[in-house]
């Protein structure tokens, strides 16, 4: 049996204790001061707001009578308030996802552009622009004359290349000039015509300067029909400078070229022409009967305006397009710096193995960036739930109200001409239980990062 000695260390010195004591005291204390601006200035812009709202949300609108609940069931009777929180949930649910996949994509794909800075950069530096700069822009952007909004001047642009616009949308017929405008908005004449006539039918409401190409109508309305022809020209019943005779074709009026112009018979479209440069048109081998001459609607027809952006129904995806814009950036800055960090041998041993890129990036890259993209998504939930300034500068006064959220509600049931600051800092109340949790699940995953 062996035997096993231990050493015993000396008993402290009944003295020493005490000094350490006095610097552990001293040490907590000089942190303490160095922790205090902080924490005076953390309460008195944090804390205590936060405990005013939660005590004033318990008072009426005047703050002198206490109403206990009633705001906070004043709040959720309220239909602006309802439609609030509607249109929360649809940033909260739609923005983060949108975001966190865009820079996801825009991280990867910027790997393999070989300007991959510049190319950040000019994503990024919508984070350098004010809210309420880019309120501003969007607001323009959104405009609905495509002379002023840039978005309905494409959408204007493309439409017209496909669908094509009216000749004349401002043109209209005199009464009691033998046409008859129809529910459609177009034009027949009053009196029936056969084969062998020649009709004249004046138009007005078009400036002569906008009739480029345009020849003058007279000649053509001289021309006699040859037999089983109907003939007849679609002119500007006006004389520049004044003078000529209305319902006749003077000299000096031009006729409307590239006018359609049908020749109905018994209900049925039998023939459709164009107007020459001269307004003229013919119908060559009419069989003999009773014929109207029609100018269809399409003639007339008011150019297409675009979308209305900032109406009712489009205004709160429109204003989360304005928010996209700022934050990709953010995304993808924050994504692409966890991309960094991926073990590269991991990737190329996928590669290796016969995995495609597509393979590689569902399977490996998206599996591994899970903590970040969990703390990009989470961090924007808690940024969409305050956002303010964007709505309240691009929705106009008239659809404010269908594009409020829990922030802008709240301001305008305090500020906005409510002045009831009861209801609002229940409402504040509310957007704070809100993002806290949103809050603290980032803290967390921030913490369990670091170890």
């Amino acid at each position: 049996m062996t035997a096993t000695l231990t050493k015993v260390a000396p008993a402290p010195a009944a003295g020493s204790a005490a000094p350490q004591r006095r610097a552990r005291r001293r040490g907590r204390t000089v942190a303490l001061l160095f922790v205090l601006p902080a924490l005076v200035l953390l309460g008195a812009l944090v804390l205590y707001p936060v405990l005013f709202s939660v005590g004033r949300s318990f008072f009426d609108a005047s703050g002198t009578r206490f109403v206990g609940g009633d705001n906070y069931t004043e709040m959720f009777r309220d239909p602006a308030t309802l439609k609030a929180v509607r249109n929360t949930t649809v940033w909260v649910v739609v923005a983060p996802a949108l975001l966190t996949g865009l820079g996801l994509i825009l991280a990867v794909l910027v790997e393999k552009v070989r300007w991959a800075t510049a190319f950040k950069l000019l994503l990024f530096m919508p984070m350098a622009v004010s809210f309420l700069a880019a309120g501003i822009i969007f607001r323009l952007a959104y405009d609905e004359d495509p002379d002023k909004g840039v978005l309905n001047a494409a959408v204007v642009g493309v439409h017209d290349v496909f669908r094509g616009t009216s000749s004349y949308p401002t043109a209209r017929a005199r009464d009691g000039q033998g046409l008859t405008e129809g529910a459609d908005g177009s034009y027949r004449t009053t009196a029936t015509v056969s084969p062998g006539d020649t009709v004249a039918l004046g138009l007005v409401g078009v400036a002569p300067k906008d009739l480029d190409g345009a020849e003058p109508a007279h000649a053509a309305a001289a021309r006699a029909a040859d037999r089983g022809e109907l003939r007849g020209v679609v002119y500007l019943d006006f004389t520049p400078g004044g003078g000529g005779k209305q319902g006749a074709v003077d000299r000096r009026e031009s006729g409307l070229p590239a006018m359609t112009v049908e020749a109905v018979r018994e209900g049925r479209t039998v023939a459709s022409t164009t107007t020459a440069a001269d307004g003229s048109f013919r119908f060559p081998g009419l069989e003999a009967g009773a014929y109207t001459v029609t100018l269809p609607g399409s003639n007339f027809a008011p150019p297409y305006e675009g979308i209305s952006w900032l109406g009712p129904t489009l205004v709160t995806p429109a204003v989360i397009g304005a928010y996209l814009w700022i934050w990709t950036g953010f995304a993808m800055v924050l994504i692409g710096a966890g991309l960094s960090t991926l073990p590269r041998d991991t990737l190329e041993a996928a590669r290796m193995d016969g995995a495609n890129e597509w393979q590689v990036f569902r399977r490996i890259t998206v599996p591994l960036l899970a903590p970040v993209l969990t703390v990009v998504f989470v961090t924007l939930v808690i940024n969409v739930m305050k956002v303010f300034d964007l709505v309240y500068i691009i929705a106009p006064g008239p659809v404010q109200e269908d594009a409020t959220v829990l922030a802008t509600q709240m301001w305008l049931v305090s500020f906005g001409g409510g002045n009831d600051q009861g209801l609002g800092s229940a409402l504040g109340v509310l957007l704070l239980l809100l993002v806290v949790p949103a809050m603290v699940f980032n803290v967390r995953r921030f913490k369990g990062s670091q170890r």
